[in-house]
């Protein structure tokens, strides 16, 4: 067992605790739910080696697509969530079938455009409520018998979805499959060479990773009761890439890590402020709530510039120049 399964056990030891002392389950919940979110986007980025701006029409399509299952055609909770993942995963074939054609930038904006144009459709599109969104999301019961209104219920649940995605991630990425990404990463044209069909595996991997994020996004349906045109908005692939860059692309922990703080300060920045504010004496503080885009954006600038591996890259070798007698 090496420190990457120790820390990934005291963090799922410390979540199942969570609950007993104080913590407010649906904002943990919420963390869960990006923190997949960001590790299926990782999945894609860090071992494909392929950046995709318009992750959000996965975690959009399924919360839309749960939503509508569990609300106006009464299907059962389980029934939902997997409709959302379903959907997810059929989109991210048609999306990446069109995208791996092209690579780098060009890739990116392909998926920017399409997830783009996806948006446009939800916002017209009848069953999706428009601005309003759709609202009054039931979360019914689990195998028709545990009732998922009650929060603690619904924690449990979400947890162990989490986990068990995550422990799936880390068996693709530690499968051939996943050492066949790597070398398409680092070298397609020589895994093409080697006679690897690199457009197939690319494919593969963008679906697993939309599907991934579809889970993501109808668990998170499901939590907060709504979907809205904001899991779909181009602001939340932003915000997804922006988690694994602080946690640490390529690196298991790292986007569980970056989910909890990007989460973390968008719900807390305006206690954090407020209490600045009454510390310092200085009331621009007080609208730091306000402006929490701000903050994010010097956190991305701050990691950029000093931490270019994130946290947990930054942690790792830390340790390993520790290990070696280097200097840190």
């Amino acid at each position: 067992m090496n420190a990457r399964h120790i820390g990934f056990g005291v963090l799922v030891l410390l979540a199942i605790a969570l609950p007993f002392f104080g913590a407010y389950p649906v904002f943990v919940m919420q963390v869960l739910c990006f923190a997949l979110f960001a590790s299926a986007f990782n999945l894609l980025l860090g071992f494909a080696g392929l950046l995709s701006f318009g992750h959000a029409a996965f975690l959009g399509s399924a919360a839309y697509c749960t939503g509508y299952a569990l609300r106006e055609l009464g299907w059962p909770t389980e029934a939902g969530l997997l409709l959302g993942v379903v959907a997810a995963g059929a989109l991210g074939f048609v999306i990446g079938s069109l995208a791996i054609r092209r690579s780098g930038i060009y890739f990116a904006m392909i998926t920017l455009a399409l997830a783009q144009m996806l948006y446009f459709i939800f916002l017209q599109a009848p069953f999706t409520h428009g601005e309003d969104g759709l609202q009054g999301i039931p979360r019914g019961h689990l195998l028709g018998v545990i009732s998922l209104e009650n929060d603690l219920a619904l924690y449990y649940l979400v947890l162990a979805i989490f986990v068990g995605a995550y422990l799936l991630i880390e068996r693709i990425v530690h499968s051939p499959f996943g050492q066949l990404l790597l070398a398409v990463r680092d070298n397609e044209a020589r895994a093409v060479s080697l006679g690897y069909a690199a457009d197939r595996i690319k494919l593969l991997a963008f679906v697993l990773s939309a599907a991934l994020a579809g889970l993501a996004g109808a668990l998170k349906a499901l939590v907060l009761g709504f979907a809205s045109l904001t899991d779909a908005h181009w602001s939340t692939s932003g915000l997804v890439i922006l988690m694994v860059l602080v946690g640490g692309v390529g690196s298991l922990l790292g986007p569980l890590v970056g989910a909890l703080i990007i989460v973390g300060l968008e719900n807390k920045i305006g206690d954090i402020g407020a209490a600045l504010a009454e510390m310092t004496g200085i009331s621009w503080f007080s609208g730091l709530g306000e402006a929490v885009t701000i903050v994010t954006g010097l956190i991305f600038v701050v990691c950029v510039m000093a931490f270019r591996r994130g946290v947990i890259g930054e942690w790792t070798a830390w340790l390993q120049r520790r290990r070696g007698g280097l200097p840190s």
